[in-house]
Protein backbone atom coordinates (compact mmCIF):
# COMPACT_ATOMS: atom_id res chain seq x y z
CA UNK A 1 0.00 0.00 0.00
CA UNK A 2 2.76 2.48 0.76
CA UNK A 3 4.31 1.94 -2.33
CA UNK A 4 1.50 3.00 -4.14
CA UNK A 5 1.84 6.93 -3.05
CA UNK A 6 2.33 8.20 -6.65
CA UNK A 7 -1.11 7.00 -7.26
CA UNK A 8 -2.59 8.97 -4.99
CA UNK A 9 -0.47 11.90 -5.68
CA UNK A 10 -1.49 11.31 -9.40
CA UNK A 11 -5.02 10.94 -8.94
CA UNK A 12 -4.80 14.44 -6.81
CA UNK A 13 -2.92 16.70 -10.17
CA UNK A 14 -5.55 15.21 -12.10
CA UNK A 15 -8.13 16.46 -10.02
CA UNK A 16 -6.28 19.35 -9.64
CA UNK A 17 -6.48 19.85 -13.62
CA UNK A 18 -10.11 19.36 -14.01
CA UNK A 19 -10.92 21.96 -11.30
CA UNK A 20 -9.65 23.98 -14.30
CA UNK A 21 -12.65 22.88 -16.29
CA UNK A 22 -15.81 22.90 -13.92
CA UNK A 23 -16.50 25.85 -12.87
CA UNK A 24 -16.72 26.66 -9.19
CA UNK A 25 -14.16 24.93 -6.29
CA UNK A 26 -15.48 21.75 -6.71
CA UNK A 27 -12.58 19.19 -7.23
CA UNK A 28 -10.34 21.33 -5.26
CA UNK A 29 -11.04 19.76 -2.11
CA UNK A 30 -10.56 16.26 -3.52
CA UNK A 31 -7.41 16.69 -4.83
CA UNK A 32 -6.69 18.22 -1.93
CA UNK A 33 -7.19 15.12 0.29
CA UNK A 34 -5.25 12.81 -2.26
CA UNK A 35 -2.47 14.62 -2.42
CA UNK A 36 -2.45 14.85 1.18
CA UNK A 37 -3.24 11.02 1.39
CA UNK A 38 0.07 10.16 -0.99
CA UNK A 39 1.99 12.44 0.84
CA UNK A 40 1.13 10.42 3.91
CA UNK A 41 1.57 7.40 2.57
CA UNK A 42 5.06 8.58 1.03
CA UNK A 43 6.14 9.76 4.25
CA UNK A 44 5.35 6.64 6.18
CA UNK A 45 2.26 8.41 8.24
CA UNK A 46 0.04 5.81 7.83
CA UNK A 47 -1.12 3.49 10.68
CA UNK A 48 0.28 0.08 10.48
CA UNK A 49 -3.42 -1.48 11.56
CA UNK A 50 -4.81 0.54 8.35
CA UNK A 51 -2.46 -1.38 5.75
CA UNK A 52 -3.88 -4.67 6.51
CA UNK A 53 -7.30 -3.33 4.97
CA UNK A 54 -5.90 -1.52 2.18
CA UNK A 55 -7.88 0.73 0.30
CA UNK A 56 -11.44 1.14 2.09
CA UNK A 57 -9.04 2.90 4.64
CA UNK A 58 -7.52 4.72 2.24
CA UNK A 59 -10.88 5.87 0.59
CA UNK A 60 -12.31 6.82 4.17
CA UNK A 61 -9.09 8.76 5.06
CA UNK A 62 -9.46 10.62 1.21
CA UNK A 63 -12.67 11.52 2.27
CA UNK A 64 -12.83 12.75 5.55
CA UNK A 65 -9.65 14.75 4.59
CA UNK A 66 -11.09 16.11 1.41
CA UNK A 67 -14.25 16.98 4.05
CA UNK A 68 -12.13 19.00 6.27
CA UNK A 69 -9.93 20.90 3.56
CA UNK A 70 -13.81 21.75 1.85
CA UNK A 71 -15.05 23.07 4.77
CA UNK A 72 -11.49 24.79 5.64
CA UNK A 73 -11.60 26.40 1.74
CA UNK A 74 -14.90 27.53 2.67
CA UNK A 75 -14.48 29.14 5.67
CA UNK A 76 -11.41 30.79 4.27
CA UNK A 77 -12.64 32.03 0.65
CA UNK A 78 -16.35 32.53 2.07
CA UNK A 79 -18.81 33.77 -0.28
CA UNK A 80 -17.84 37.56 -1.04
CA UNK A 81 -20.09 39.65 -1.02
CA UNK A 82 -22.81 40.62 -3.74
CA UNK A 83 -22.48 36.58 -5.01
CA UNK A 84 -25.87 35.89 -3.37
CA UNK A 85 -28.23 38.01 -4.55
CA UNK A 86 -32.12 37.59 -2.97
CA UNK A 87 -35.29 38.82 -4.76
CA UNK A 88 -37.76 40.87 -2.59
CA UNK A 89 -40.22 41.73 -5.42
CA UNK A 90 -41.75 39.98 -7.92
CA UNK A 91 -41.48 41.76 -11.11
CA UNK A 92 -44.90 40.59 -12.54
CA UNK A 93 -46.89 42.56 -9.78
CA UNK A 94 -45.85 45.62 -11.52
Amino acid sequence: MTALWWVWVAAGLALALGELVVPGYVLLGTAAGAMITGVVLWAGIWPAGWIAAGLPNALLFTAVVSLAVWFALRRLVGIRKGQVKYWDRDINED
